[in-house]
């Protein structure tokens, strides 16, 4: 059951992503007919922030739950949307752009699957430990 710190952080993570995605459709705007690039581009970022999310917070014991909701359900979850892949290509099919909807939903699967790869790949890649130098009196 989520607590008050949990509800609170996914409410403010909601609030930031957003404003994200807001700013992202307003620099790239696109008509029901245009290629949503700015969707695209949406969720394949998101995918490769929630793969980077999961390979070093989620796996350290000490991140607190409400940091983890608030990250990812929060900020991630309301910079993507499913729900505006889905209205994309039902509004594409409907104008009859079979082959314009047929390359979003594949772009959006097989790069969205990729980046989220990279984000677990780069998040799970060990950290350089700090080197112990000595320091001499001259």
């Amino acid at each position: 059951m989520a607590g008050w710190r949990e509800v609170a952080a996914v409410a403010a993570g909601g609030v930031i992503g957003t404003g994200l995605r807001l700013t992202f459709d307003t620099v790239m705007p696109h008509t029901d007919t245009d290629f949503p690039l700015s969707t695209l581009l949406i969720n394949v970022m998101g995918s490769f922030v929630l793969g980077a999310l999961v390979a070093t917070l989620w796996r350290r014991a000490r991140t607190p739950n409400w940091l983890k909701v608030g990250l990812g359900t929060g900020t991630v979850g309301s910079f993507t949307t499913f729900s505006a892949l889905i209205v994309s290509l039902i509004t594409q099919a409907h104008h009859g752009l079979w082959m314009l909807a047929a390359l979003y939903l594949v772009l959006s699967l097989v790069l969205g699957f990729g980046a989220a790869l990279l984000g677990l790949s780069i998040g799970r890649r060990p950290r350089p430990t700090p080197l112990a130098i000595d320091m001499v009196d001259e």
